[in-house]
């Protein structure tokens, strides 16, 4: 499956795609959920592997997700 690219700052509503975003127990993101993507310090940036870290528009992080799990609308 070929790697789709998210944007820093936008916004997205999350619907777990893979495995991984619907049995991870770290993330707390919620199906519907409008998110926006960040970069955080230390860590890989947006679109590395497919996968970037998100925040709830409030500012509370989320954790880390597929790029497949967002979608724009």
């Amino acid at each position: 499956m070929a790697s789709k690219k998210v944007r820093v700052g936008s916004t997205y509503t999350y619907h777990a795609a893979g495995l991984l975003d619907k049995c991870d127990p770290k993330s707390t993101a919620q199906d519907g959920q409008k998110v926006r993507v960040v970069n955080l310090h230390g860590c890989p940036k947006a679109n590395t592997m497919g996968h970037c870290h998100i925040e709830d528009m409030n500012g509370n992080f989320l954790g880390l997700v597929s790029t497949h799990s967002l979608r724009k609308e």
